[in-house]
């Protein structure tokens, strides 16, 4: 019998549930599809960058299973729809009765799931779905009151419980199959047409590779691991694993994640080293937004967490935006983010929270208008971990941050990057002044840079924001304001 194995943001050979499963019996041919859907990535915002290195990961798996003796069809598709149509003449143009996928939870996908799976119950083929994103699946941590979580310290408390002890080893690299029995593969011949050419465009930044992947966490469990928590913060110092690239493509898995931190950690989700506490505590974050996407679907659909905040008064100034987006705001930190993110397709965490909440209380402008931006250029971006984000910057969220706490950028930058070293990185125009006044340059050291002036005062714009969350939010959260 041949096994079809529908791949999607799951581009790995090892730690992959749906592979593993269709591989069980050494007699099965097996087969494997993923799609190409450029149309369909730049409906839901993807910049040409990431989807170049989808393709480049797809042909990387391409490699990885032909070791396996496993074909990999890499076809072509508009929409979802498209997928859905192609992979039925697959099916009966190959007699496969038997088909596996890991689960995707993102509104669309799931509908294209379900109209995929009516079809093969029609058709008498079974189905095997996988949760390979999450290692506790959503639905399963729930409040005493059976209810979603929507506050992530208790959710991380439940989590932990429900996981200690219950997820295993990954999986490894399934036995290569018998090149003999993939002559019942013949009829594939008639699909060679719909693979594109290999004329991916390799990132030096970010190779598509499984082997990476895997080399730069254990780089980071055995060298950064344990200073994780004390260093995560200093964007100048490379102190975070860079994993997310990885796993937003599916080149690697968060269990693969949790049991090289597991083993680093006595075995302990929590309790034992603080850096590697921390790191494990990040992969739950990355869990709740997963879970929050199932629970509450509007998520998915541009809408804000907390309804009221629907009516906060966003400004629709494009010229403040356009600053925002090139790095010209004048506050050297927020500049220093933006530029990081084009040039590398990806940004430091604390800076993501530096510049998120710049643009939504600074500047007052639209966090979907930021969500975005960062969709487009980020490599790591998925629905999920980016609208979490932006929503816990805005103070629309889920656990996001009280509408009062307003970033100051200067004693973030002062605080995050005292030597003013990673501003003088990526705008290198202010390397040549002393390090304390990199992040807040006077006029003249303005002019004699050639560096902006600040696009909007910080006390001005702090009380505009918290003016405009007044007027919309029904009660006012309590404690004092913050000013980090």
């Amino acid at each position: 019998m041949t096994q079809l194995v529908w791949f999607r943001s799951d581009l790995r050979s090892r730690d992959n549930p749906a592979l593993w499963h269709a591989c069980k019996n050494p007699q099965d041919s097996v087969i494997g599809v993923v799609f190409v859907t450029r149309q369909q990535w730049q409906q839901h915002g993807l910049g040409e960058r990431k989807m170049q290195l989808l393709e480049n990961a797809m042909q990387a798996l391409k490699t990885e299973l032909k070791q396996l003796h496993i074909p990999l069809l890499i076809i072509p598709a508009d929409t979802f729809a498209d997928c859905n149509q192609t992979l039925q003449r697959i099916i009966i143009q190959l007699n496969i009765r038997s088909v596996a996928f890991n689960i995707e939870y993102e509104v669309n996908e799931r509908r294209r799931d379900i109209e995929f799976s009516r079809w093969c119950r029609e058709q008498q083929i079974s189905v095997y779905k996988f949760h390979d994103q999450c290692m506790v699946p959503p639905g399963e941590v729930r409040t005493k009151q059976d209810l979603p979580f929507k506050v992530f310290t208790p959710f991380k408390r439940a989590w932990i419980q429900q996981a200690d002890g219950r997820i295993g080893a990954p999986l490894p690299q399934p036995q290569p199959r018998d090149p003999a029995i993939q002559n019942a593969l013949a009829g594939l011949a008639g699909l060679q047409g719909n693979i594109p050419a290999t004329n991916t465009v390799a990132d030096e930044l970010w190779p598509a590779s499984e082997d990476e992947a895997h080399q730069r966490l254990n780089q980071f469990a055995e060298e950064r691991g344990r200073a994780y928590k004390e260093l995560r913060d200093l964007p100048a110092e490379d102190a975070t694993s860079r994993l997310s690239v990885y796993l937003s493509l599916g080149m690697i898995s968060p269990r693969q994640c949790l049991h090289v931190a597991l083993s680093h950690n006595k075995g302990q989700l929590t309790g034992n080293n603080p850096g590697f506490d921390t790191w494990i505590s990040e992969l739950i974050w990355r869990e709740f937004y997963r879970h929050l996407l199932v629970a509450f679907p509007q998520l998915c659909k541009h809408k804000a967490f907390k309804p009221d905040t629907e009516q906060v008064p966003w400004r629709n100034s494009e010229s403040d935006f356009k600053a925002w987006c090139e790095g010209r705001t004048g506050y050297p930190i927020v500049d220093a983010a933006q530029k990081q993110l084009v040039a590398e397709g990806w940004m430091h965490n604390r800076l993501r929270m530096i510049s998120a909440m710049f643009l939504t209380k600074h500047l007052l402008i639209d966090w979907r208008k930021g969500e975005a931006f960062f969709n487009h250029w980020l490599l790591d971006a998925d629905l999920a971990s980016n609208n979490g984000g932006w929503q816990w910057s805005a103070s629309t969220g889920a656990d996001g941050v009280p509408y009062f706490r307003i970033f100051n950028p200067t004693t973030q930058s002062q605080r995050f990057d005292a030597d003013g070293e990673f501003i003088a990185r990526y705008l290198p125009q202010l390397a040549e002044l002393p390090a304390a006044a990199r992040h807040q340059p006077d006029n003249l050291q303005r002019q004699r840079c050639g560096y902006e002036t600040p696009i909007v005062e910080h006390k001005f714009a702090r009380q505009r924001a918290l003016d405009a969350f007044k007027q919309t939010l029904t009660t006012a959260n309590a404690g004092e304001n913050n000013d980090e």
